[in-house]
């Protein structure tokens, strides 16, 4: 039986490009080393008529960023009738809106950060909370625009007021969290391992930390105790499913464990558009639970569907 036509998302315009053209086409030689026929489209405003024009079995989506993972192309691909890989509409841009999933989170029992969402304009130069906090767009991915105010400095930075402040004028600010950087990669209905992020010359899992070689270190599996293990998947597979969410999505935690192994463990986000890259979470969290790359992968293609 001949292996199904699909089409890869790559590159867009978002300020992930280069990340999505590196997921993209490692996604795309993956799958043609699984033995399926594999169009790399380069993202642009035309892409509807494209994919109108191209009609592949399926889309892989290796898009990062707005437009790419908020259900703007999910919604393209829905009314196309092209069965997609990763989540739908509501989901991702639920996923994406970081105040309300934490909202829906929250409500599903997942333990969450203080935080408020603010004008940026309004902060000006008195902390609107208590050092230390983060202050984060409500809509980007990838650690773009993410400021840590430590506990020592008598005001907020100016950036976030400044003309060079390029990811909207909505922020969350949101109690910063002392700890470990986990994170927890689900797949379908599984929640898979958990690993420990540590970055390397950054102070927090940043851009550079993610996607530049040696950015960062990867303990996996995390050396955690076997409960805060199992309720990291636990509480993965709750915000996956409280979300919407559906094929592949990666919950990211803080643990802070500096005065008791039990700690605090606050739930982040869920990353519907998990990277794909040589030094990406994902591949290797589903390698340690025994899936291939191209297994993962072609699982993903034959997962795929509308109306997600």
């Amino acid at each position: 039986m001949a292996k199904k036509h699909v089409a890869v998302l790559l590159g867009g315009f978002s300020a992930e490009r280069p990340v999505s053209l590196s997921s993209g086409n490692a996604c795309a030689d993956a799958l043609e080393g699984e033995g399926y026929k594999v169009t790399r489209i380069d993202v642009t405003r035309d892409v509807s008529s494209v994919l109108a024009e191209l009609r592949p079995d399926v889309v892989f989506n290796a898009l990062h960023g707005p437009f790419g993972e908020d259900g703007t192309i999910q919604g393209i691909l829905e009314y196309l009738e092209i069965p997609y890989t990763h989540s739908g509409v509501l989901a991702s841009a639920l996923a994406m809106d970081k105040e309300r999933a934490k909202r829906v989170a929250k409500a599903a029992g997942i333990p969450v950060a203080e935080a408020k969402v603010m004008n940026r304009f309004d902060i000006g130069n008195k902390h609107p909370m208590k050092p230390p906090y983060v202050v984060k767009p409500v809509k980007e991915g990838s650690s773009f625009g993410v400021v840590i105010v430590q506990e020592d400095q008598s005001h907020p930075p100016q950036v976030i007021g400044s003309s060079d402040w390029r990811y909207g004028d909505t922020v969350m600010v949101e109690r910063y969290i002392h700890g470990r950087e986990l994170t927890c990669a689900v797949m379908g209905d599984v929640a898979l391992g958990v690993t420990e992020i540590i970055p390397v010359g950054h102070t927090f899992y940043d851009y550079d930390a993610k996607y530049v070689a040696g950015g960062s270190k990867h303990e996996c599996p995390a050396k955690v105790s076997p409960i805060i293990y199992q309720k990291i998947q636990t509480l993965a597979l709750k915000a996956h499913q409280a979300i919407g969410c559906r094929g592949v999505s990666r919950s990211d935690f803080r643990y802070d464990d500096r005065h008791s192994e039990n700690g605090e463990l606050i739930w982040l986000e869920v990353n519907t558009q998990p990277g794909m890259t040589p030094t990406s979470l994902v591949p290797e969290i589903a390698a340690e639970a025994g899936h291939g790359f191209g297994e993962l992968l072609s699982w993903m293609v034959e997962d795929a569907s509308c109306l997600r």
